[in-house]
């Protein structure tokens, strides 16, 4: 392929997923990282692009992360489906924290009614579990988040210090070699406590969101026991969670859009 070809090619990538990484370029058209760098240079002179670390957005993509009453109306069927595989790995009697991501919220949605403890800072799952009788909600205290409709703080983090669970599962706005990242500090620093706080860690992460890097790391990849998604990743991310001994689970095993 001409790297014109390849242009236009990844522009038409990003318009419809809204961004791009390195790897993903060199996975997509079997190109090293140099190449794909290169690329990017050259959209980015053409202004089609905006460069990030470790990839490109569209020039009309805001980086701040969107209002979450938005997001919750375009939860897509992928988080569905991740959120019912997440939720299939609980068993009656499990302690569980459920951060405030929408993914998580899926699996939330998807929670039987059994006997469980559920331990969140976010009111939104809280609501959601309220309506399971059987399920023992611990709503974490803390500073209210307005506008994401989730607690954090010292008193959150010292909260969360007083519980240990069986296992957690944790949301992401980017998941790279960079480790777990999100785009609010205070946010990343309570997922930071809850992955200190559980046996066994399970990421949940639509594809989109593989080799992305935000702006707040708060975990590696060697802190993961188990990572959710929808689509089988690229081979350089499965051996990368491969040397950090994460156990991949994909929702469709059928789907690569990788290849």
């Amino acid at each position: 392929m001409y790297q014109e070809e390849r242009l236009v090619e990844i522009v038409d990538y990003i318009n419809e997923n809204r961004r791009i990484s390195v790897d993903q370029i060199c996975e997509l058209f079997n190109v090293s990282r140099d190449t794909a760098r290169r690329d990017l240079v050259k959209l980015e002179n053409k202004k089609a692009i905006v460069r990030t670390r470790g990839g490109a957005i569209s020039p009309g993509t805001s980086p701040e992360i969107k209002n979450y009453r938005h997001r919750l109306h375009s939860v897509s069927s992928e988080k569905r489906e991740i959120g019912k595989r997440a939720a299939s790995l609980l068993e009656p009697g499990d302690t569980v924290i459920l951060d405030t991501s929408t993914t998580v919220q899926a699996c939330a949605g998807e929670l039987e009614n059994t006997e469980m403890t559920v331990i969140t800072n976010s009111i939104h799952q809280a609501e959601i579990l309220s309506g399971k009788d059987h399920l023992r909600i611990h709503l974490l205290g803390g500073q209210l988040h307005k506008e994401h409709g989730f607690l954090y703080g010292t008193s959150t983090i010292d909260k969360l210090n007083q519980y240990h669970v069986d296992k957690v599962f944790i949301g992401v706005v980017g998941i790279s070699e960079q480790g777990l990242t999100v785009g609010h500090e205070e946010d990343g620093m309570v997922k930071r406590k809850m992955i200190e706080q559980a046996k066994q860690v399970i990421v949940l992460a639509d594809h989109t969101k593989i080799g992305l890097t935000e702006f707040f790391q708060f975990a590696t990849l060697e802190d993961i026991d188990v990572m959710i998604t929808d689509c089988t990743p690229g081979k350089n991310f499965c051996e990368l969670l491969e040397i950090n001994r994460v156990e991949l689970l994909v929702t469709e095993e059928e789907k690569d859009i990788w290849s």
